[in-house]
C-alpha cells in the first residue's frame, strides 16, 4: 500500500497534477497592469511626469499603484537594491579610507591643526588613492597592518 501511494504521488508530481504554484513577490503586479498605477498615470500633466510614469510602467507596483523595490536577492531585480547598495558600500568606504590614509598620514606633531586647518596636497592624495580602498584593505588585513592584537586594545572596565 504505501509504494501505491508512493508512486502514485511521484506520477501526480511528475505528470503534473498537481497545481502549480504561481508566486511571485507579495502579491505585487507590473504597473503596467496596474489600474490604480495607470489611473495616475493619466493625471500626469507634464512631460516630465509622463516620461516617469513611462520608466515606472517597467517595476511592479503593488494595490496602492505605488511602485515598490524587490529586495529579496534576484538577479532580475538587481539594478533595485543590489547595484545601489554596494555602490553606496563602495563610496562610503572610499571616504573612510581616504579620511584614515589622511589621518595617518599628518600623524605626529601638528597633527591637531592639520585635523583643523586641512593640508590640502594631501587629502587629495588620500582622496585618490581611496579608489582602490577594497584592495588596499585586504593587502592590509593579509599582512596584519589593519587590525591590531587584542592585547594592544584598551577596554573599559567595566
Amino acid at each position: 500500500m504505501r509504494r501505491l501511494f508512493a508512486v502514485l504521488l511521484s506520477g501526480f508530481l511528475i505528470f503534473g497534477f498537481a497545481p502549480l504554484a504561481k508566486a511571485d513577490v507579495a502579491g505585487l503586479t507590473p504597473c503596467s497592469e496596474s489600474t490604480r498605477f495607470q489611473a495616475r498615470a493619466n493625471n500626469a500633466q507634464t512631460p516630465q511626469a509622463k516620461a516617469r510614469f513611462e520608466m515606472y510602467s517597467q517595476a511592479v507596483c503593488g494595490a496602492d499603484g505605488l511602485p515598490h523595490l524587490i529586495v529579496d536577492g534576484r538577479w532580475s531585480h538587481a539594478g533595485d537594491f543590489m547595484i545601489p547598495g554596494i555602490a553606496f558600500l563602495y563610496i562610503a568606504g572610499c571616504i573612510g579610507w581616504a579620511g584614515r590614509t589622511y589621518l595617518q598620514a599628518v600623524a605626529g606633531k601638528g597633527a591637531n591643526m592639520k585635523e583643523i586647518q586641512i593640508d590640502l596636497p594631501t587629502a587629495l592624495k588620500a582622496t585618490i588613492a581611496s579608489a582602490t580602498w577594497p584592495l588596499a584593505a585586504f593587502t592590509e588585513y593579509g599582512t596584519k597592518k589593519l587590525v591590531e592584537v587584542d592585547s594592544k586594545v584598551t577596554v573599559s572596565p567595566r
